[in-house]
């Protein structure tokens, strides 16, 4: 993947607060702000381990930035998963932005009848490139963008396999369960 600079974005940061559009997230003492900029050509959300401890921002930060990070290129190219535009730095990345609604009962009835054949499709996808999610029952990990298509974020909790061997596929096979009863309870409650 060849990732664009960010000073191409007009991002660093220096001028990370000043661009900042809002905080979509802010995060506990082990977790990152997630933060929509504003970038040359349009917003982007930031996950940001800055404004954590020193620890945190040396240490526990970078590494899963760097977890994320992989499970995000595995998955270059799926049309439910927004793309990982590069890292601000080793406390931050960057990510496409991709607005929607979080998943709720509300919406039952009101999303298109292919949204949920989307979202399984992504689902396989996934697994088939050794990637496993592990957190899809909770409601701010899938939206409903405004075409009504699915949108999987937060890949930190994620969990990455060689398909190649054995181990792999029977990892994905087993720890996938959860992703699939995660699409099980958002078929009974969308519907």
């Amino acid at each position: 993947m060849t990732e664009p600079s960010m000073s191409s974005l007009g991002l660093d940061r220096a001028n990370l607060e000043e661009r900042t559009l809002s905080v979509l997230n802010e995060g506990g003492w082990g977790n990152p702000d997630v933060i929509l900029v504003e970038a040359e050509g349009g917003p982007v959300v930031v996950k940001d381990f800055a404004p954590r401890a020193r620890w945190v921002q040396r240490w526990l930060g970078p590494w899963l930035l760097r977890r994320e990070a992989l499970a995000y290129r595995c998955l270059e190219g799926v049309d439910a998963v927004p793309r990982l535009i590069g890292s601000l730095d080793s406390a931050a990345l960057v990510f496409e932005y991709r607005p929607g609604i979080l998943l709720s009962r509300s919406l039952a009835g009101q999303l298109p009848a292919a949204f949920l054949p989307e979202l399984s499709a992504a689902i396989s996808e996934m697994h088939r490139r050794g990637v496993v999610h592990l957190d899809l029952r909770h409601r701010s990990n899938i939206l409903a963008d405004r075409h009504g298509r699915p949108v999987v974020l937060d890949f930190a909790s994620a969990l990455r396999f060689d398909c190649d061997t054995w181990w792999g596929r029977r990892s994905v096979a087993l720890l996938g369960r959860l992703d699939r009863r995660a699409l099980r309870k958002w078929q009974v409650r969308l519907v």
